[in-house]
């Protein structure tokens, strides 16, 4: 049966794959509209902003399913109001309506990922600790209200905690020198800098980072492509067996860095650089749980993710 699905963060990355996905399934949508306008077909837009509970509560009115994707990401002034006071406004209307799932887009920030020490692949049951930054303190807030809205009231809530979401060039991106080194901020982006890297960096030669532990080893990271997210938002939109549960969505498999920028050298021509991390530790999502519930099976691994990647930025 058809659901109507009141989304929030519609105009965002996800959320604009979401509205397409819903208008396949031909699933009326009901879009918060605070700068960007949303259309499509089947898309009824609402005025105004997250902070105000009352366009929130017009929004959810008469839907089944309710999706929250608004963020702020590192913005001070902002981060507050839009993730943390925002979120409790759609799980107030939530609460208050009744609706079928709410479905909060989650993220492995709130487990820390690099930051923390992970000596064992992170799995659904591993303790929710935000490094440094707003961003990943919101996630954690957004997922600690949720979870006590479902227990304190019943509201059934699904999570989906994503890795890194890449999309387009978003990789080369991150595998890049230049980008990511700012000679006036010599710790900006990556670890320790050296001499010889700012010299790379003011003289504009690119390379692609090889980012180690404090020991040289190459550290190890999860990523996820776009189309394997919205293959597991589709599974987990709707569906009563996830309701109650988060589940991490992830590539096949973490990538070592040395492995991933020795490929993309050979796909790009370009040399590669060491660079110490000291402060950053390897991890691994464990996505066992959204395989066996959801049937999720993730089509892009990190060389198909950076193949992509190559050919976006090729035009």
């Amino acid at each position: 049966m058809d659901k109507t699905v009141a989304i929030f963060g519609a105009s965002g990355k996800l959320g604009r794959r979401a509205v397409a996905m819903l208008a396949d399934r031909g699933w009326p949508v009901r879009a918060l509209v605070h700068r960007t306008p949303v259309e499509g077909p089947g898309v009824t837009s609402i005025r105004g902003s997250i902070v105000d509970p009352a366009a929130v509560e017009e929004t959810v009115r008469g839907a089944d399913l309710v999706v929250q994707l608004a963020t702020a990401k590192e913005d001070a002034a902002t981060f507050f109001d839009v993730s943390v006071k925002g979120t409790f406004h759609v799980l107030e209307a939530c609460r208050r309506q009744g609706v079928e799932q709410f479905l909060l887009l989650g993220g492995d920030a709130a487990y820390g990922i690099w930051f923390h020490p992970q000596p064992i692949p992170i799995d659904e049951n591993h303790p929710l600790a935000a490094y440094p930054g707003y961003y990943a303190f919101s996630k954690v807030m957004e997922e600690t209200m949720a979870q006590q809205y479902a227990v304190q009231y019943g509201v059934p809530v699904t999570v989906l905690r994503s890795s890194w979401v890449c999309d387009g060039d978003d990789l080369l991106r991150h595998f890049s020198l230049l980008r990511n080194v700012d000679p006036a901020e010599p710790g900006h982006g990556f670890g320790e800098i050296t001499d010889e890297i700012l010299a790379l960096v003011e003289a504009g030669e690119e390379r692609i980072p090889i980012l180690t532990d404090a020991a040289g080893v190459p550290l190890r990271r999860h990523i996820v492509h776009i189309d394997d997210v919205m293959q597991a938002f589709g599974l987990m939109l709707g569906n009563p067996s996830a309701n109650g549960q988060a589940f991490n969505v992830a590539a096949p498999a973490p990538f070592d860095y040395r492995v991933a920028a020795d490929y993309l050298s050979g796909r790009l021509g370009r040399s590669t650089v060491e660079i110490r991390c000291p402060d950053y530790h390897p991890f691994e999502i464990n996505i066992t749980r959204a395989r066996s519930v959801l049937g999720y099976a993730p089509e892009n691994d990190f060389f198909r993710i950076a193949d992509r990647a190559v050919e976006a930025a090729a035009g």
